[in-house]
């Protein structure tokens, strides 16, 4: 006798999947330690693209203000929510569009009480109620985690501390890097960079379809300028490693250089791959894990922009405030110390070598330097150069450059990046 069939759980009611997905993506940084970007295909899947935004805006907007979210939920509760219930996930759901991203009150409620799933109803609307009934609102700008504050003041000092605190209260404007001339408007901070406002349409803007300019911070620009354009001298063979998603490797590439671009990650590597055909620029990409890859020749430029705990991108990715942990730190650490006396084998005499990771724990760049110069006579810095750099960013009176929260904040700011330019000399 042929079993019933399974009755299908109701659809959700119209706006209720991209909370879902919200949801989920919140699931996947706070409990399962993903990056919200790792996490997002999978939480968002068969989802509308407009959908799929939404539901990125909502966790993400959720993280900036994680800390004073829960404070104002404890505020209204008797005995407190456990961090991983999901009642807190999903008030902090609905308050963060209700007090932040402009979503009528009935409809932040409306869509998010369908996520309790048969669980405290009742308690979470109750919650939610009290709060705007009190006028509740959130901090301007918001309180980073204690623990992430704690880490940067440790290293950095409060102001700087503070300053990734405004830093974090909105998403930061988009910068693009010029392949060359290009009719974008916006604000140029160095040559070939504009800067434009944040929720800015990319593929709206002029010069996007002819390949004209790519998505990529201010700072993460720098490392590939610290190379420079080919000047004829040599091969012109310069290695770009770990290169995902590939904006160094266009800018190589326009500078002229012939560039072999590595990474370990396929998928991540297909986001090179469309640029390269978009720009018209051309470089060897390679799928190959670095400890084991070996490119048969000595370059003159290599550049390394470390797998790293990627702390100072926390301003377009603020789960790393949340999920990263000194455990993962001195993972990081640990492989970069593999990767830098690997990588500069491949540097030719007299060639140049740059190091660079988007993280803000020195652990990751001046104590990864310092060793590597003990250990490498053969090596040493070439200083960087202030007008190599936009105004009011200075240069470590050790040659080397760390951007930091606060700089640059009254155009917008920038990521937090080390990076040393060295060359291969005598030892």
């Amino acid at each position: 006798m042929p079993r019933p069939a399974t009755p299908r759980p109701p659809a959700d009611p119209p706006g209720v999947p991209a909370r879902r997905a919200a949801l989920r993506l919140l699931d996947a940084v706070l409990r399962r330690g993903l990056a919200i970007e790792q996490a997002l295909d999978g939480s968002t899947q068969g989802l509308a693209p407009s959908d799929r935004g939404l539901a990125h805006a909502i966790a993400a907007e959720v993280l900036r203000r994680l800390t004073d979210l829960d404070d104002l939920i404890d505020s209204a509760t008797r005995n407190r929510l456990p961090d991983d219930a999901k009642a807190r996930f999903v008030l902090r759901i609905a308050l963060v569009q209700a007090l932040r991203l402009g979503t009528p009150p009935h409809a932040a409620i409306s869509t998010a009480l369908p996520l309790v799933d048969g669980g405290p109803r009742k308690l979470v609307h109750g919650v939610f109620g009290t709060l705007l009934r009190q006028n509740a609102a959130l901090n301007d700008p918001p309180a980073l985690p204690g623990t992430a504050y704690a880490r940067i003041a440790g290293n950095w000092g409060e102001r700087v501390a503070d300053a990734a605190g405004a830093a974090i209260a909105a998403p930061p404007p988009l910068d693009l890097t010029l392949r060359g001339e290009s009719e974008v408007e916006g604000e140029s901070l160095l040559p070939r960079h504009v800067r434009v406002a944040a929720g800015t349409s990319i593929p709206e803007l002029a010069g996007f379809a002819e390949g004209e300019w790519w998505v990529q911070d201010l700072a993460a620009s720098l490392p590939a300028r610290l190379i420079g354009a080919r000047n004829g001298s040599g091969s012109g063979r310069a290695l770009d490693l770990c290169a995902a998603p590939g904006g160094k490797t266009l800018q190589l590439a326009a500078a002229g250089w012939d560039v072999t671009a590595v990474d370990v990650s396929e998928s991540r590597l297909a986001r090179l791959h469309e640029n390269l055909e978009r720009t018209g620029l051309s470089a060897q990409v390679v799928t190959a894990d670095l400890l084991k890859w070996e490119p048969g020749f000595e370059a003159d430029a290599v550049l390394l922009d470390a797998p790293c705990s990627a702390t100072g991108i926390f301003r377009r990715h603020p789960d790393v405030l949340h999920r990263v942990r000194p455990r993962l730190i001195a993972e990081m650490a640990e492989l970069q110390a593999q990767l830098l006396p690997r990588a500069a084998r491949w540097v030719r005499p007299g060639g140049l070598f740059v190091y660079a990771t988007c993280s803000l724990e020195p652990e990751e760049g001046e104590a990864q330097i310092e060793r590597f110069l003990a250990e490498h006579p053969d090596f040493a810095i070439d200083p960087v150069l202030p007008d190599e750099l936009p105004d009011g960013i200075p240069v470590d009176p050790r040659g080397w450059l760390r951007t930091l929260p606060g700089m640059l904040a009254e155009q917008g700011g920038l990521d937090g990046f080390f990076m040393v330019r060295l060359m291969r000399v005598a030892a």
